[in-house]
């Protein structure tokens, strides 16, 4: 597999205007086919550079850590965020929105500070634009891009060559089908088996290393004291911005949206004939009749949880919800979430499915994360934060 006007064309070459592959120096659109990734450090001699592989772009060379990070989709974010560089961000797919949400769980990290907001708005990124921010990486995913009508495979290497590489996976979200010449090959990642490769591209290993010890500590606590099969409860993850017809995303579905319930191994409420993101009615809610309801944007600050429940307990239909019957419906942050937003959201499901074991999750109707006791937290927050600003 290869991968995918110049306004620019007499641009001074720097440090981005080309990639190595195996030796030459070659344009950006001759990419090497879908590789495991990894990191392997450049052996020519007078050479500093090191080369790092993602699919679907393959290998690419830098020659040194990327400094301003372009991102489209929040993971990518997220991604940058942990590593120390949230604020070299300079764009992201609705900065304001995003901000606000992540703001919501910063502010339980001492020290740490995070402002997106005012950056370019990059759902449908503008390759002018991408000029004008003249970025030392993309984070963003080239199959993604070209499924965008304003985006040819041209365009894709233009700017590759011209700026900055391509340096993003997408399509793990959902395990997306990519569009004709990304499909041979295209791997899937998990949300952390991308941010080690993401992180060996800004050269941020331990950083990478110290965040993952404190994952599979988090992991290794909750699987210590899961409940059997028959003790669980089932699950309904919906999108209530409208009470009568909710959004309903599957929670056993593959890939990272869902990276904060697969330690759990939720049963869903709903059977396959429901896809994920697809519209029911309060009857549809009704037959399923999910034990707990996760409420997807309920720690947005627009979003008021109290009213949302009054309007459910109010609902003909919604009362009848043994969820609501039972007071469990809750908040939940960002499916797009980065390696930090992933340690939050763990802890807040373990105490949202199994306060017997975990720890009560206080009853949450605005603001930011909730103040959880020390030793109820199944985190360090100081530990977490001081590998953010690099205090280790």
């Amino acid at each position: 597999m290869t991968t995918g006007s110049d306004p620019e064309t007499t641009r001074q070459s720097t440090r981005r205007d080309v990639m190595r592959y195996g030796g030459t120096v070659v344009g950006a659109g001759v990419l090497a086919g879908c590789l495991n990734s990894g990191l392997v450090e450049s052996e020519r001699p007078g050479e500093t550079g090191y080369t790092v592989e993602i699919s679907p772009v393959g290998e690419v060379s830098f020659d040194s850590p990327p400094e301003t990070v372009f991102t489209r989709l929040t993971h990518h974010a997220g991604m940058a965020f942990a590593l120390g560089r949230g604020n070299a961000v300079n764009a992201m797919h609705a900065p304001e929105y995003y901000d606000a949400l992540w703001n919501q769980f910063v502010e339980r990290l001492p020290g740490v500070s995070l402002d997106w907001t005012g950056l370019y708005s990059s759902w449908e990124p503008d390759k002018e634009t991408l000029y004008e921010l003249n970025s030392d990486i993309h984070l963003a995913d080239v199959a993604g891009i070209t499924q965008l009508s304003s985006w040819t495979r041209d365009d894709i290497d233009e700017i590759a060559t011209k700026i900055a590489p391509w340096f993003g996976n997408s399509l793990s979200d959902r395990h997306q089908e990519p569009a004709g010449e990304w499909a041979d090959g295209y791997q899937y990642y998990g949300l952390w088996e991308q941010f080690e490769i993401v992180a060996e591209a800004f050269q941020e290993q331990e950083r990478y290393r110290e965040l993952a010890t404190i994952r599979r500590e988090l992991l290794d606590t909750i699987e210590a004291d899961l409940p059997s099969d028959g003790a669980r409860p089932t699950v309904a993850l919906i999108g209530l911005s409208e009470i009568e017809s909710p959004y309903v995303y599957t929670t056993d579905a593959p890939g990272f949206l869902t990276a904060h319930l697969r330690p759990f191994d939720p049963l869903d409420a709903f059977d396959s004939s429901i896809g994920s993101g697809d519209q029911v009615d309060m009857e549809a809610m009704i037959d399923a009749d999910p034990d707990v309801i996760f409420t997807l944007g309920g720690m947005v600050p627009e979003t008021d949880m109290a009213t949302l429940r009054t309007e459910l307990r109010e609902h003909a239909v919604g009362q009848e919800l043994a969820a609501v019957e039972n007071d469990r419906v809750y908040a939940q942050g960002a499916r797009y979430q980065g390696p930090i937003l992933n340690l939050f959201q763990i802890e807040m499901t373990a105490k949202q499915l199994y306060p017997d074991r975990f720890g009560d999750w206080p009853t949450y109707e605005a603001g930011a994360y909730p103040e959880i006791p020390d030793d109820e937290q199944l985190f360090d927050r100081q530990r977490v934060a001081d590998i953010i600003t690099g205090d280790t």
